[in-house]
């Protein structure tokens, strides 16, 4: 009965839901198929006990005679024989509420995708469900993560303690580590996109809506499909299933999926092509269900990557020069990229933002160039590691192509990841029923690529050159720091180009275990009663290793440079730490990790390590009724209490710290070696949520079904720990602190809508309109080395409008369409990386000394008076870099302004002739530089020269487009047994801002996808043809952007869709 029931769905496009326990041993009575459905389904369930009861398109088949007051729920264990047409979408059915409903009787703004929609659509992967859902966007983040975003709410914290706010469930158990962008979806039942909080039903509590991935479950059916592709980019895909019944209680079923493809970006550098695809996916899972009233379940499923897949796209830069006079004052030549940001705010889609960062300004490339080999005669000009004043990218600029990059250096990416589940569903009572939910996933994540995908200048000095001489004409021996113009770096090899490789790393593993009891009475009451355990473990380690890190390192930290009057010789060399990390007789030491990027020890500082490592366990209960308050008019009301603890371990960045005879002595470090840990951080919140809805169903002359329905929720989600900063000698570097946490976000929601079924199930009609008051809204930036997640209050309004029209049985057409506006509050602020002094002429953005991780700005009055000074005219800049760098808060280790610094530093305040403190209170009433032995009151820093606050009020949210529209038809031709169908559909994202600070810099261009497909499927030998083309017009649009730290020039990391994808698909169904 059941697989005859599937078979008429398939054939006459319509939903038909059956309860398992009803079909089960019932045997359909053969029959011949005809057009009228109505009249098909009344024979199959002729002499069977059964009938049905029809609702537009959907049949639900059930005991004894038909009626139309039945309002039992279905639960959501109930199993359904159904093939979802791709784009009535008002007629799949769904588990939204942990019940099974028509999509059109969820009182929630809810988008529900059968497998057949999905493929129809050409959605492959999680990322790709934006073209379909009004109001959500979804773009690659800059680390392991990204960010799908329902509204103008997602997930732009990156924080290793931070929660999503869109909540990924896989099987309804929701993933707080998943691969939702990476992994392709097969086997798949349906997938649930639901807007707005959640949290009263299961799972975790999201603030921005939840995507439920449902796979197709073991079935009493014996069956089985093969699918082949093949595509442009030598695209090559199998997937397949099998489902095996083992007795009449027991079933089982495997089904897998292999993609491998060829790289998209070309590496113009290497020559060759990478973001390449080869991974797969497995999937088993048994079901048991020996009685009526008791059901076990089982499920594994295995993912794998192993490619080239580049984990962000191509980095864009608008250089910065560096100013050539501040006020009245000409810069001098060597001061000006003293001077320079790197990279300056302007717009992504001009051409200037091709170019590549001024590295001359770089700090390590300062310090690099201060290394010295010795001197060429006659003239005796002096050599260089790196050449002083020289910029490595002088000269160069990108490719156009946001799909062309070029460095020595290919990306490497691995995933793997392995869910179990288990579950139980026992019928306790009539009408009870008990679901336990088990689950296990556990997550591993590497990529690493070249931090900046352009390549450098050759730019190393010959250390081997014949004749190079050293102090009182004695001969340079030199043939380990750059002979023949080459540098080795233990972790990147041989290179004459200066060279930076990011790693992004994740282990981590999560436990759930959920209870819930769920009714299906049949009088006005129903209750949904559970209670949830997580607990979450996690350890991500980012790190950028550069050649010029390891460079100076060895060479200047670590320098070993020995006379031999005796052979009037000059040898450089390098020193090593002791293994203890303790204190070196001779100078600080800075511990170099021998060992090659695939096997580092992870204890080195000749490399930067963030290292986050985070416990999470939360418990919650919660519950909902649905109460009808008359045959038309229903109350739903949900809460739930969430108890959540984070435990974050900091782990202090140490990247060219180290430690000497005299404690930070010279790098401001304590350790030489290793990355001690500081004192956990222990953060715990109980948190109560929850939402009423009333829904009204009216009967309407002119609709087949009508609902109006509006409600208020009440959303959570927890906050968490920012990463620790550069580990200081705090008495001997003065630094103004940041946040050490970030708060939770709360959301207060408002929600008005009407669902409508048209024309006997021909057509549809949804509208959703949504105002939103949110409370800290969780954002990152690039802040000092880490990741610094700052809270801000916003507002945001909209309307959602998804129609689908079938006027007849060849034409069907769709149209989705979304209206978003958000404002930042009021008052809410913060500082712009790029934009320091927010204009003010007064101020100055200075580069820092190297172990300092961000800019800062100084008055113009000092640095002009630093410019002018006889101490900064020398042709290298004299001591002018070195003054202008301890302006800066943190780099006061190289000199103080300030009387009574510690022994051994220069008193800049006597050379220059001021004194300055940027840490007193920022006052702009008074000036912030004194007079030597002067008594006045002075001036700080504004936020310890940090920079001025940019006012966010009345700012957009990032990735929040006012306007999102897809359209898609399709027309169908029958012959016979066959059935050929076109399909096209068109997206369009308005523009948008990446930031939340909205400048032309942050501003993202509105971009347009078109997608087709012509299939052709054969009932009678169940086979389906497909061609296809994704991305049509070969667009690449910025979906995102990235701005990266202070002292890598503020580059902008960009994302975009993947290039036109061409294919051809062969399935078969046994």
């Amino acid at each position: 009965m059941a697989g005859a029931l599937r078979d008429l769905a398939l054939q006459a496009g319509v939903s038909i839901m059956a309860d398992a326990a009803l079909t089960q041993g019932k045997v359909a009575p053969r029959y011949v198929a005809t057009s009228d459905v109505e009249v098909a389904l009344t024979a199959l369930l002729r002499g069977s006990g059964l009938s049905y009861r029809r609702r537009g398109a959907v049949f639900v088949v059930r005991a004894g005679p038909s009626a139309d007051t039945d309002t039992k729920p279905q639960s959501d264990q109930t199993a359904v024989v159904q093939q979802q047409e791709p784009t009535d979408s008002g007629v799949i059915v769904v588990t939204a509420q942990k019940m099974r409903e028509s999509v059109q009787d969820v009182p929630i703004a809810v988008s529900a995708f059968s497998s057949a929609a999905l493929d129809s659509q050409k959605i492959e992967t999680g990322g790709e469900l934006l073209r379909a859902i009004p109001n959500v966007t979804f773009s690659k983040s800059n680390f392991s993560g990204f960010n799908f975003s329902i509204r103008g709410v997602g997930t732009k914290a990156v924080s290793a303690s931070s929660d999503p706010a869109v909540a990924v469930s896989f099987n309804n158990t929701p993933l707080i580590r998943n691969r939702l962008f990476e992994q392709e979806f097969f086997d798949v039942e349906r997938v649930e996109v639901l807007r707005g909080p959640q949290g009263t039903l299961y799972g975790r509590n999201a603030t921005a809506g939840v995507v439920n991935v449902l796979p197709v479950l073991p079935t009493d059916k014996l069956e089985g499909s093969l699918s082949l592709e093949a595509g442009n980019y030598e695209t090559r895909r199998v997937s397949g299933m099998v489902n095996l019944p083992l007795s009449s209680t027991m079933a089982v079923r495997a089904a897998g999926a292999y993609t491998k493809r060829d790289g998209f970006e070309y590496n113009s550098f290497n020559r060759t092509h990478v973001n390449g695809r080869d991974l797969w996916s497995t999937r088993v899972s048994a079901s048991w269900k020996p009685s009526s009233d008791f059901t076990a379940s089982v499920l594994w499923q295995h993912f794998e990557e192993d490619d080239n897949r580049s984990r962000s796209g191509k980095q864009l830069c608008t250089r910065d020069d560096g100013p050539s006079q501040i006020g009245t004052t000409p810069v001098p030549t060597a001061l000006r990229a003293r001077l320079s940001q790197g990279c300056r705010p302007a717009s992504l889609y001009d051409d200037a933002a091709f170019g590549m960062p001024n590295a001359e300004s770089l700090p390590q490339v300062f310090v690099a160039s201060n290394i010295g080999i010795g001197s060429l005669p006659p003239d005796y000009a002096p050599i260089f590691a790196v050449p002083q004043l020289t910029d490595p990218y002088a000269g160069l600029t990108q490719s156009r192509n946001l799909r062309e990059i070029s460095t020595s250096y290919d990306p490497v990416f691995r995933a793997r990841n392995d869910f179990y589940q288990f579950n139980l569903a026992l019928d306790v009572a009539d009408g009870l029923q008990l679901i336990s939910q088990s689950a296990y996933a556990r997550d591993r994540y590497y990529s690493s690529q070249d931090y900046n995908r352009f390549a450098s200048n050759p730019i190393f000095g010959d250390s081997t050159q014949p004749g190079l001489t050293g102090a009182l004409d004695t001969q340079v021996i030199a043939p380990n720091l750059t002979p023949g113009g080459v540098f080795t770096d233990p972790q990147l090899g041989a290179s004459n180009r200066f060279l930076s490789v990011d790693l992004s790393q994740s282990r981590n593993e999560q436990w759930t275990q959920e209870l819930r009891f769920q009714s299906s009475w049949n009088g006005p009451l129903n209750i949904s009663l559970g209670a949830n355990y997580l607990k979450f473990k996690s350890e991500d380690d980012y790190y950028v290793f550069s050649n010029f890190f390891t460079l100076i390192s060895q060479y200047f930290y670590n320098l070993d440079a020995n006379f031999d009057f005796d052979k009037n010789t000059y040898t450089i060399g390098t020193r090593n730490c002791k293994p203890t990390g303790s204190a070196d007789s001779v100078a600080d030491c800075i511990y170099v990790d021998p060992n090659p990027l695939a096997s580092i020890n992870g204890e080195g500082h000749n490399y930067f390590r963030s290292k986050n490592v985070v416990k999470t366990e939360s418990w919650a209960l919660f519950g909902e009724t649905y109460y009808k308050l008359t045959d038309s008019l229903k109350l739903t009301a949900g809460l739930r209490y969430t108890n959540d603890a984070k435990t974050s371990t900091p782990y202090p960045s140490q990247l060219l710290l180290g430690v000497g005879p005299v404690l930070s002595g010279s790098t401001g470090g304590k350790s030489a070696i290793g990355y001690p840990a500081q004192p956990d951080i222990v953060q715990k919140w109980g948190r109560f949520s929850g939402r009423a809805v009333f829904d009204w169903k009216p009967r309407l002359s002119f609709t087949d079904e009508t609902m109006v329905y509006a409600s208020f929720s009440h959303g959570y989600k927890g906050g968490g720990a920012n990463p620790p900063r550069v580990d200081f000698d705090p008495e001997i570097v003065r630094y103004q602190p940041l946040a050490q946490t970030f708060e939770p976000e709360y959301v207060n929601a408002f929600e008005i809508g009407t669902k409508n079924v048209l024309g006997n199930g021909k057509g549809g009609f949804n509208l959703t309109g949504f105002y939103y008051d949110y409370t800290n809204y969780q954002v990152s930036q690039i802040v000092d080395r880490i990741s610094l997640n700052e809270n801000f209050d916003a507002k945001s309004m909209g309307l959602e409008l998804e129609t689908w029209w079938r006027p007849s049985r060849n034409f069907r057409m769709n149209l989705n369409a979304g209206y978003l506006r958000t404002r930042i509050a009021k008052g809410e602020r913060s500082i712009d990386i790029m934009n320091r002094t927010q204009g003010n002429p007064d101020w100055v953005v200075v580069r820092p000394w190297i172990q300092v991780p961000s800019n800062c700005i100084a008055p113009r009055a000092a640095v002009e008076t630093i410019l002018a000074s006889p101490l900064s005219q020398s042709p290298d800049g004299g001591l002018g870099p070195y003054a202008l760098a301890a302006l800066c808060s943190a780099s006061n280790r190289l000199g103080d302004y300030e009387p009574g610094a510690p022994e051994g530093q220069i008193p800049y305040y006597a050379l220059m002739g001021f004194t300055y403190d940027p840490l007193l209170p920022y006052n702009p009433a008074l000036s912030p530089l004194g007079t030597l032995g002067g008594t006045d009151p002075r001036s700080g820093a504004p936020n310890g020269g940090r920079g001025f606050y940019a006012d966010l009020g009345g700012n957009e949210l990032p990735n929040s487009p006012r306007v999102t529209v897809n359209i898609g038809a399709e027309y169908s031709v029958f012959a016979d047994a066959w059935k050929v169908t076109l399909r096209g559909d068109y997206y369009r994202q308005g523009p948008s801002f990446a930031r939340v600070y909205n400048t032309a810099y942050d501003r993202l261009h509105g971009w347009n996808n078109v997608n087709v497909a012509l299939t052709a499927e054969n009932s009678v030998w169940n086979m389906t043809a497909q061609f296809y083309v994704k991305n049509l017009f070969n667009d690449t649009p910025i979906t995102d952007a990235f701005t990266n730290s202070d002292d890598t020039g503020l580059t902008t990391n960009v994302f975009t869709l993947e290039p036109r994808i061409i294919g051809f698909r062969l399935s078969k169904r046994f």
